[in-house]
């Protein structure tokens, strides 16, 4: 597959999908966010494909946000189609079904940091910086960032960072539960890659039935969320892939998952 704005490639059950702006600070325009989801729904259906990276071309950005220029023609009808045209991305990459980790190789700012949020794993580099700019702009977080931040890092942190627009940079990324490691920024494909298949080795009946049960911690309150929580532990308790990961435990080898 071949795109004008992302570079796409596959290596065993890895798919790794960089966004290739890096003059424009891999900042998502329109073209960009159209081709994200026409790839997006091709690893979803892509049996081979267990595990997800998702990056920015050069060492400045990972996303530097939506396109300003874009943003400049809305008015109050287009301004939230075009919100709720980039949630859908972002909710896609969230249901996704297959782990999407997220390599922070730079600024994280606006959709960029919201991009980061809809994954489900976020590693930075040292030089990482995160942030919801939007104030600055006169708007506010449009592609989740509201949501999903407020959720990761708590109201209070999620309520600073909106309310001033202020950036924090990788440790302070880490500290508050923004991010789950930081690397040096040479070793931040290699430490990406590595969880990704260590991940993919995994039953992925399993895996993706733990995706589920944790998007329900964004969608539901907790008494629904055990019922999700117990109703998906039931089906896969019905498995082929759960007899075989409790006979391989018992016997004492590695299981032979093939997801079913």
């Amino acid at each position: 597959m071949t795109f004008d704005t992302l570079l796409y490639e596959i290596d065993g059950p890895v798919a790794t999908i960089t966004i290739n702006l890096p003059d424009r600070l891999n900042a998502l325009n329109a073209p960009c966010k159209r081709e994200l989801a026409g790839v997006l729904g091709a690893i979803r259906s892509d049996p081979g494909v267990h595990a997800v990276v998702l990056t920015g071309a050069g060492e400045k950005a990972f996303m530097a946000g939506t396109d300003i220029g874009e943003l400049t023609a809305l008015d109050t009808v287009t301004g939230k189609e075009f919100s709720s045209d980039g949630q859908s991305i972002f909710d896609t990459v969230q249901h996704l079904g297959k782990p999407v980790i997220a390599a922070v190789n730079g600024y994280a700012l606006g959709g960029g940091c919201e991009m980061a949020l809809a994954c489900h794993l976020r590693i930075a580099a040292e030089h990482a910086r995160f942030g919801q700019p939007e104030v600055n702009l006169g708007i506010i977080p449009g592609y989740g960032g509201t949501q999903r931040l407020a959720r990761t890092v708590g109201p209070g942190r999620a309520a600073e960072m909106i309310l001033t627009g202020a950036m924090v940079d990788a440790a302070e990324a880490l500290k508050i539960g923004l991010v789950n490691r930081v690397v040096p920024k040479g070793d931040l494909r290699k430490e990406a890659d590595t969880l990704a298949r260590a991940i993919a080795e995994k039953g992925q009946l399993a895996v993706r039935m733990a995706l589920k049960a944790l998007n329900a911690v964004f969608e539901l309150p907790l008494s629904e969320g055990l019922r999700v929580e117990a109703g998906l532990f039931g089906e896969l308790c019905g498995t082929g892939d759960f007899r075989e990961g409790t006979t391989a435990f018992l016997e004492k080898r590695k299981p032979v998952f093939k997801g079913e």
